[in-house]
């Protein structure tokens, strides 16, 4: 039961009084001439006792544990999420350079309450408590990253994994949390060189490849590769200046099979029946290579000064080579006598089809830089202050080019008499009685798409290049107050100036033939692309050689694929204030800890776009015109948080966690652009729902997506009974995890968000159209115009709705049963989320997108004398998401879910010559699970259809001594 008015104001009323009762049932002395000195030994005690509780919390929280094995990772991110002071999940190295998991998406995918999404054949984007990835941010040592994608969404295939130490989420943020997001928080941790009590480096070295072949041909593409990785910590002049210096440079293949079903409109008979596909064999290489410096310096226990510089460099090379089969929605004719099932035409063949052959190629250049330099100066015992400056900067390329061929132009030319049948996974298997690998193939445009045109052209093929700069600066002041007595620690103030400018371009171009030619020979091989799904051949060329040598021309052109000018820039200036105060107590015999406060988030937000002029002539030619249009608002948000952490006895805890949060508007829903259109018969209508002006685009006034979150959880830790670690002397000397260690735990966690101001991406606002009036009416006609407000098509903040849900954990080692199953463990974590969300005034609630259902994580593992060996399982189910549509575009689609396997075997020599050397052999995507996404509530209305093979890794990982 969850209360409704105003909930977070209750929340923390109900905290100060609870800590108002705290303070005042201290026992005052009864003797006020109570002596001085006995008052400054209480307090000299206190403080003493403050500062190594501080000292012990930092040397846990920063995990001083050296962790070998998959068995120390567990347990040292056990004690990375008992000891902090909100609800968070968190994983940890399983030594310098080496998380657990093929990349930071596929090792977070395996944490409670998170789930990833595949792109292109890799684990790239990342669900938390099922919302999509932009109600997500992440962090860099607490900086807030920028994205290489058109959004907010972080890609996190840009980072390689053997620069961090440590990941925590934050599923309860805290109010010293800047940059927090609405459904959570990724904090990526790299190697502080000063918690490190002596050098310490790892070389990784791995060779890669696909159990499918390799499908296409292109420049820069292959089905083998690799990963080279190393990460070197020293430290200089007495322990006061330490470096750690981490390279990676990877090429990771992908072999994806590809089918993009049209949809599915109804025949004569009122049955649903494919109305087109495009089907692709893909291979695809992403070549990444980056560096890592880390600068600390600590002259004495006042100052640290850290600088941490970042910089990935990634190259994407994508030959895509299939067919298209235009079928219902073009001049093929369906032929009576197909297998009907349930309404749904399940195979049955086309006549008259004239396909378009694709020999495509995507390329992707991208640079992310980050630097973050933090500096810390402790003024006394009760004072101190923090200084950052962080910047963060991500530049992308792109270049998206379709190349067609075909039998003949517009329509001429042989066609195919092609069956189809749509197999119980999804796929559709085709038989064609055409030779597309035959002479008769030339370059044209088989289906005359270039016609509409203005002027009509050739379209021979088509090129997309959108490029993307977003660059993020923050300047954060932090003081700390430290209390020697009372039921807080420490009180937290500070204040965060923040920019950000993100700007999305598209350049458009047709491929046209020399001399306005409809047609032109074509020197190509033969390939087979497609014999997964039934095709044999084609004809396979290289569409950059045929720019390169002047086959093609390039016919630049405006608005050939979608309404609205794409272009747009989104600019934020924002101004975070906070305070917080840090709780250390106990009620009783119950410990209580934890923290409250707020953030006072203002933004300045502001938007220009691109509108088509009036007199352009048109909307999808060359001679179209774009004229500027901009926009904006601002606004303040308030955001409490509170989190308290019952320590009942020594083995249990009872979080609990309440926070207003919120989720920026996506960037592209926030373009001012708009593409304006002018009803004529409707000039004198005063009302603006019928009025002259009328247009459809983003919306520059966009307001975050609110959130009331509520969090709780119950944890019950074992007792250790042999760690497992490998601790140093030192360390079990320091360090509570090396004492005690951590035997695993059982939580169950249960979490609401009653979501407000849910943007509802397909509605409609009010537009004041004035500035458009002197480019689109006569002054004769202006006199006329009944009124200037108009409607336009566009996202709006109407929404409202709930996301709930359950999750249980149970991290388990085997000897907790039996001391026979030493080494054995498991972990194992089961969700399950229920939502609703309503657009507007429409009482008809959908599921939230990106949500699913159900999620569970299972890993079974075991560890001895250096043999490691483990396999995990991901399941989700299906889910409303996100895919890219045509122009880089961004559309909802329901994603089929599935399990996804790995398993890792190592072994690792702890003595000898070849001590530290660890031999490693591991497999994703075992089960070869398919990527589907489909419509209307139906699985046989497949909308996309993937298959990318199993994955395979062998490698060796050395850590110097």
């Amino acid at each position: 039961m969850f209360i409704k008015r105003n909930p977070m104001a209750l929340a923390l009323m109900a905290a100060g009084l609870c800590f108002t009762g705290i303070a005042t049932a201290a026992p005052q002395d009864a003797d006020p001439s109570a002596s001085t000195a006995q008052s400054q030994d209480q307090q000299q005690a206190g403080a003493a006792a403050r500062r190594s509780t501080s000292d012990q919390k930092k040397a846990r929280e920063l995990g001083t544990v050296e962790v070998n094995g998959f068995v120390s990772s567990i347990q040292n991110s056990t004690a990375l999420k008992r000891n902090s002071d909100a609800i968070v999940e968190a994983v940890s190295a399983e030594q310098i350079g080496k998380l657990p998991g093929v990349s930071i998406a596929d090792t977070l995918g395996r944490l409670p309450g998170l789930a990833v999404q595949t792109v292109s054949g890799r684990p790239q984007v990342v669900s938390i408590h099922g919302l999509g990835p932009d109600f997500s941010t992440a962090l860099v040592n607490g900086s807030q990253q920028v994205s290489t994608s058109n959004n907010r969404d972080v890609q996190y295939d840009q980072y390689p994994s053997s620069w961090f130490d440590s990941v925590v989420v934050h599923l309860s943020p805290t109010a010293n949390l800047i940059g927090q997001g609405l459904s959570g928080t990724v904090d990526m941790r790299t190697i502080r060189p000063l918690d490190k009590d002596k050098p310490e480096s790892a070389l990784n070295a791995r060779y890669i490849w696909d159990s499918t072949k390799q499908l296409a041909d292109g420049p820069g593409v292959g089905d083998r590769g690799y990963d080279v990785n190393g990460v070197w910590v020293n430290q200089f002049a007495n322990h006061t200046f330490g470096v750690t210096v981490g390279i990676d440079f990877q090429s990771n293949p992908s072999q994806i099979q590809h089918q993009g079903p049209w949809g599915y409109p109804t025949d004569a008979n009122g049955d649903l029946v494919v109305g087109g596909s495009k089907n692709y064999g893909i291979s695809d290489q992403m070549n990444r290579s980056g560096l890592l410096t880390t600068l600390q310096w600590q002259p004495n226990e006042h100052f640290t000064s850290t600088l941490d510089l970042t910089y990935d460099k990634f190259k994407e090379a994508q030959a895509a080579k299939g067919i298209e089969f235009p079928l219902f929605w073009s001049a093929a004719q369906l032929q009576p006598g197909g297998n009907v099932q349930n309404g749904f035409v399940q195979s049955g063949t086309y006549d008259n089809v004239k396909a378009v052959v694709r020999n495509d190629y995507n390329k992707t250049n991208a640079k992310v830089y980050n630097i973050n330099w933090e500096n810390s100066l402790r003024f006394n015992e009760n004072w101190s202050a923090t200084l950052t400056a962080s910047y963060s900067r991500a530049q992308r390329h792109d270049l998206l080019l379709e190349s067609y061929s075909g039998t003949g132009y517009a329509g001429s030319g042989a066609t195919d008499s092609l069956g189809f049948t749509e197999l119980p996974d999804g796929m559709l298997w085709f038989t064609p009685s055409l030779d597309y690998s035959g002479g008769q193939m030339v370059l044209t445009d088989p289906q005359g798409w270039g016609g509409g045109a203005t002027p009509p052209v050739v379209q021979a093929g088509f090129i997309n290049a959108p490029h993307t700069d977003d660059h993020l600066a923050n300047l954060r002041l932090a003081v700390e107050r430290e209390f020697l007595s009372g039921p807080f620690s420490s009180v937290e103030f500070g204040v965060v100036r923040g920019t950000r400018d993100k700007t999305y371009n598209i350049d458009q171009a047709f491929l046209i033939l020399p001399n306005g030619a409809q047609t032109a020979p074509l020197s190509a091989s033969s390939c087979s692309p497609l014999a997964w799904m039934g095709i044999a051949s084609q004809v396979c060329y290289d569409p950059l050689s045929m720019i390169a040598n002047g086959t093609y021309q390039l016919f630049p052109t405006a608005l050939s694929s979608i309404s609205v000018p794409p272009n747009w820039k989104v600019n934020e200036r924002d101004v975070t204030s906070y305070l917080q105060f840090n709780l250390d107590t106990s009620l009783g015999d119950v410990g209580l800890r934890g923290n409250f406060g707020v953030q006072a988030a203002h933004t300045a937000q502001s938007s220009t776009g691109q509108r088509v002029e009036a007199s352009a002539g048109g909307t999808n030619g060359s001679n179209a015109v774009l004229v500027p249009v901009s926009g904006g608002t601002t606004f303040t948000k308030y955001l409490p948080s509170m989190n308290l952490i019952f320590d009942f006895g020594e083995r249990d805890d009872l979080r609990v966690g309440a926070a207003r949060v919120m989720a920026r508007p996506r960037m592209d829903q926030m373009s001012a652009s708009l593409g304006v259109s002018g009803d004529i018969t409707k000039l004198p209508n005063t009302d603006p729902n019928q009025s002259y002006f009328s247009a459809s685009g983003g919306n520059a006034k966009l307001l975050p997506t609110m959130a009331d979150n509520y969090n709780v959880s119950y944890e019950h830790y074992f007792e250790n009974s042999g760690s497992g670690y490998q601790c140093s002397a030192a360390e079990s000397k320091t360090s509570d995890l090396c004492r005690s260690g951590g035997a695993g735990y059982v939580a169950v966690s249960a979490y609401f968000l009653g979501l407000r101001d849910y943007i509802d991406p397909n509605a409609a606002y009010l537009y004041d159209f004035s500035a458009f009036v002197g480019s689109y009416l006569s002054p004769a006609q202006q006199q006329q115009l009944g009124t200037t407000l108009g409607i336009v098509s566009g996202p709006v903040n109407d929404g409202h709705g709930y996301v709930k849900g359950l999750q249980t954990t149970f991290n388990l080692p085997f000897s907790q049963f039996t001391p026979a199953l030493a080494g054995f463990g498991g972990i194992l974590t089961g969700g399950y989320t229920k939502s609703s969300l309503v657009y507007g005034d429409n009482p008809s609630p959908i599921t939230v997108p990106g949500l699913s259902k159900w999620t569970a994580n299972a890993t079974l593992y075991y560890q001895h004398n250096g043999f490691e060996a483990r396999i995990g399982d991901s399941y989700r189910s299906s889910f409303l998401g996100e895919v890219s549509g045509i122009s880089a575009t961004r559309i909802e689609q329901t994603i089929k879910g599935g399990s996804v396997y790995d398993a890792q075997v190592s072994y690792t020599f702890n003595h000898g010559p070849l001590e530290g050397l660890t031999l490693i052999a591991q497999g994703s995507n075992l089960s070869n699970k398919t990527f589907v996404t489909y419509q209307n509530d139906d699985p046989r209305q497949v909308l996309t259809w993937e298959r990318y093979g199993r994955r395979y890794e062998v490698g060796v990982s050395y850590k110097f001594q």
